[in-house]
């Protein structure tokens, strides 16, 4: 045997050892692959609910806010009645305070006049 014919019988067996040490980490390769798909696979299957979960929550809070903004709605405008009731009151009660104070305070205003015409009448009598 010739030392070509050795060298290629060694580069041979090199190449056949190359190749079944790729199918071994090929297999390896493609375990892990199967693996990755799997935990993917079981990620999926658990993601699916919990976004149906989540959508439907989100359409939850959605109506929950569209209630509370048309609640608020109904608040404010209760609110703005009440307080035109209440300035309507104010403003018949400053009418009404101001429709007998006027008259009273002329009356008083009279009484006193009286009042002084009298004593000053009796002051004048009693010299």
């Amino acid at each position: 045997m010739t030392l070509i014919e050795i060298l290629t019988a060694i580069v041979l067996i090199m190449a056949a050892l190359l190749c079944i040490a790729l199918i071994i980490y090929l297999g390896k390769l493609t375990k892990s692959v199967n693996q990755v798909q799997n935990t993917i696979d079981d990620l999926t299957g658990k993601l699916f609910p919990l976004i149906s979960s989540l959508s439907e929550l989100t359409n939850k809070f959605s109506e929950m806010s569209n209630t509370a903004s048309t609640q608020i709605e109904v608040s404010k405008r209760i609110v703005g009645s009440v307080k035109e009731q209440v300035d309507k009151y104010l403003e018949l009660g400053e009418k009404i305070r101001w429709g007998i104070e006027d008259p009273v305070n002329k009356i008083l205003n009279n009484f006193k006049a009286i009042s002084n015409g009298v004593n000053t009448f009796l002051n004048h009598f009693k010299k």
